[in-house]
């Protein structure tokens, strides 16, 4: 008897642990060795049936008979690996010099996916920090991968910056985290409304941040609001 495909034998070990798989969750924990390269072929497979059912005649058409292996790879390994890749490796120091002033990471450049259409959605993320003697620091790139590791998904805006404000304030432990996101959403620039000046801009203020009108007002300046 032929095993199931990856896909059903990671649906199934999700459900069994009662762990939720929605568009933006990262599931990596579930992926056992080596049902990467088969749900990329699986994703592939169908990408064909896919283009199949569009009318398009992908065998005498030179440029499209690859284009379901590439969208496979695009999906799995690069626009939505936040999804099936563990977290990045982060490491964390301790706060030695007992700094306790603004730090400001950004614009970080973002390239997600919106949940509703899969189209593009391209930004830039600014991240305040507010450390305490007690807090963990990591490094400039540390904030960078991680944004992208999040970002990597299928999502809405308004959801992704509050994930990527947990991961944060999980390692740092800071006084006060901000994050702000502004970013074009390609669902309204290529399709519906087809506007191209409206742009998205959401936030995340904690700690420090909510309480002190006058760090939040710090931090908005900075990043030139």
């Amino acid at each position: 008897m032929s095993k199931p495909p990856a896909s059903e034998r990671i649906r199934y070990r999700l459900v069994s642990a009662g762990f939720r798989h929605h568009a933006n969750d990262n599931i990596s924990a579930f992926i056992e060795d080596g049902e990467l390269d088969e749900l990329q072929a699986e994703v592939q497979a169908r990408m064909a049936e896919v283009l199949k059912a569009l009318v398009i005649d992908t065998d005498s058409d030179h440029n499209t008979q690859d284009t379901a292996k590439r969208v496979a790879k695009m999906f799995v390994r690069e626009v939505f690996k936040g999804r099936f890749t563990r977290a990045p490796e982060v490491t964390e120091f301790p706060n030695v010099a007992r700094l306790n002033e603004l730090m400001m990471v950004g614009p970080i450049t973002v390239r997600s996916a919106c949940s509703h259409h899969l189209c593009p959605i391209m930004g830039r993320v600014w991240i305040g920090v507010m450390p305490n003697e007690h807090s963990n620091l990591i490094g400039l790139s540390k904030y960078v991968r991680i944004t992208d590791w999040v970002m990597s998904r299928p999502q809405i805006q308004e959801e992704a910056i509050v994930m990527l404000a947990d991961e944060i304030e999980q390692r740092v432990q800071p006084d006060g985290l901000a994050v702000v996101m502004e970013a074009d959403h390609f669902c309204m620039h290529w399709r519906g409304v087809k506007d191209n000046e409206a742009k998205m801009t959401s936030s995340v203020m904690r700690g420090a941040f909510l309480k002190d009108a006058a760090l939040r007002r710090e931090f908005l300046s900075l990043r030139g609001a």
